[in-house]
């Protein structure tokens, strides 16, 4: 655990020196590269979601692409073709954006739902279906995608059964006067993210995400996280609760949260704090909450206040 701590501090580091933007987001989007999730960061334009993106791939050593979705994208674009060989004599693969270990998804909801939904197979199952081939993706794989506020000209709203596939929704938000500063001055220096190096590599994830399988889940933490998702199911606020795959997402994410604290079993703090990524995306409000401007986080919030915290909390193994 002690080497991947140090591991883990370089990468903060160095995510730090080229990302100008809060320590929680980038521990944030790594909790759920090592739960094996998807990311869906929602903000206004020019706050450094590509460079979060191509930094946190650099770090890792990952292969990067970048797929920009316009109302003309199309689904080959993204996940490949069938291009006919004229000397073979038969059709090959011509390997599409999303080949790749991280994908900057960027802008996805200015291109139509029949493109978004090519992202689909790729975030469920790794792999993309091609004129009936099936073609497996790079191992690890991640999307991190970028969608303009739904107040935005010329945006088409993820479909709920997009959303459920994101493990976490984010927000960047604008930085703070001094981290602003900073990074102005890093510009003005000619710093760039072609300085990154990599500090960790792919036998570290791979331990890392074993050592995260390896956390336990005590049965009085499985029925916390139950009794949430339950709650958004059950609340008057709410047209539509969390799914299964959400209760999933939030278990997976809550202990690769301990393990990045350095414990081998989840608590209900893990649990509260990442609830609210996890979760508040997924549910719909009432037309009521709509009208009287609720947000669902904070609905959430409130409604996490009720359950009951277990006594027994996962020492007890």
């Amino acid at each position: 655990m002690s080497m991947g701590k140090k591991g883990i501090e370089a990468f903060r580091a160095q995510m730090n020196d080229h990302f100008v933007g809060k320590g929680e987001t980038v521990d944030n989007v790594l909790t759920c590269f090592l739960a094996g999730g998807h990311v869906l960061l929602e903000d206004v334009p020019g706050v450094g979601k590509t460079t979060l993106a191509r930094t946190f791939a650099g770090s890792l050593g990952l292969s990067f692409g970048r797929i920009q979705f316009t109302p003309d994208t199309m689904p080959g674009d993204v996940t490949g073709l069938s291009v006919y060989d004229m000397k073979k004599g038969e059709f090959t693969y011509k390997a599409g954006a999303v080949m790749k270990n991280i994908i900057l998804a960027d802008e996805l909801n200015r291109t139509s739902p029949k493109t978004q939904s090519a992202l689909l197979e790729a975030m469920s199952e790794n792999q993309v279906t091609v004129d009936g081939n099936i073609i497996k993706l790079p191992e690890p794989f991640m999307v991190i995608a970028t969608q303009n506020p739904v107040s935005f000209m010329g945006t088409y709203p993820l479909p709920e059964a997009q959303l459920d596939r994101f493990m976490m929704r984010l927000s960047i938000g604008y930085p703070s006067e001094k981290e602003e500063l900073r990074l102005a001055h890093a510009k003005m220096d000619g710093k760039s993210i072609d300085d990154v190096k990599p500090v960790l590599n792919i036998e570290d994830i791979k331990e890392y995400r074993k050592c995260v399988d390896e956390v336990h889940i005590s049965e009085g933490m499985y029925s916390y996280v139950w009794q949430i998702i339950d709650a958004t199911r059950n609340d008057g606020c709410f047209t539509l609760g969390a799914s299964p795959r959400a209760m999933l997402h939030l278990l997976q994410v809550a202990k690769a949260k301990a393990f990045l604290d350095g414990r081998d079993y989840i608590k209900p703090d893990d649990v509260k704090q990442m609830a609210i990524p996890v979760l508040s995306h997924r549910l719909i409000l009432t037309t009521q909450m709509r009208l009287q401007k609720k947000e669902s986080a904070d609905l959430l919030k409130a409604l996490i206040l009720k359950v009951s915290i277990p006594m027994e909390t996962g020492h007890e193994k």
